[in-house]
């Protein structure tokens, strides 16, 4: 019998974790997309900065958090580790080139990753550090309970070096206090290297989606001719189009909006 811990450094071990990383990886997507999607609110980010005061601040999605870091640092490692032993066993490229973008994506899953992780690197150093560890700008709202329409936002200057975020209530208007991480994100987007390159990580992303989706459900033997379908549809539309189509509109709207 395999011991636990020979199976995972087999070939099947290795493929297993990276399916396993994967599809929790597309579970986080699908979550972080619809929390972005409030940046289309139209209330200056006063839904958005909400969202991001949660999930930087209660506990069990702080937990879940850092199980996705290192969700990526494994399935980064596992597929360096998978990229180098299938370059070995094949030294000589193939002659013809694929003419499928799934056969594509397969043959360059590693140049995609690579693309896709350095791309994060970028991403969390410019919106998840700088909103959790710098000093940056803070926003007010102001919100009419009673009529649930009238909503106004001004800059904030806290009195208190240490403050974060508070929600108090005075005569019937709800008043938001939160660090404007909606300013960062619209500057970020104001910038065109920074649009171009977050486009080019959602193509590589629609790629590797493309293609990994798929290959996560047969590598953990989930294949039978009633699901599979399902599983080849969900993953082309939903998580190489809809997704990366979803995400890169936030790029390009925030920079149109900028030149206007």
């Amino acid at each position: 019998m395999i011991k636990f811990s020979q199976f995972f450094q087999s070939s099947i071990g290795r493929k297993l974790i990276m399916s396993m990383t994967g599809l929790f990886l597309c579970l986080f997507l699908i979550v972080h997309l619809g929390g972005n999607l409030t940046l289309f609110a139209g209330d200056e980010g006063y839904a958005f900065n909400i969202y991001a005061h949660f999930m930087t601040h209660f506990l069990p999605v702080e937990i879940i958090s850092y199980g996705l870091y290192i969700s990526i640092l494994i399935h980064a490692f596992y597929a360096l580790v998978l990229t180098v032993k299938n370059s070995q066993a094949r030294p000589v490229k193939y002659a013809v080139a694929p003419k499928t973008p799934v056969k594509w994506a397969s043959l360059n899953m590693g140049l995609l990753g690579s693309i896709i992780f350095l791309f994060l690197i970028i991403h969390m150093s410019n919106f998840w550090a700088r909103y959790k560890f710098m000093d940056g700008t803070y926003r007010e709202y102001r919100k009419e309970l009673l009529t649930g329409g009238k909503l106004t936002s001004t800059v904030y200057e806290p009195v208190s070096p240490d403050f974060e975020y508070a929600v108090t209530t005075e005569n019937n208007v709800e008043i938001v206090r939160a660090k404007d991480l909606y300013a960062i994100v619209a500057h970020s987007f104001s910038l065109w290297w920074y649009s171009l390159l977050y486009l080019v990580a959602m193509v590589a992303v629609s790629y590797h989606l493309y293609h990994g989706f798929q290959s996560a459900f047969r590598t953990a033997g989930m294949v039978h001719k009633r699901y599979t379908p399902i599983i080849q549809f969900t993953g082309i539309w939903l998580f190489a189009v809809i997704i990366p189509l979803a995400f890169a509109s936030m790029p390009i709207v925030f920079y149109i909006k900028s030149l206007l």
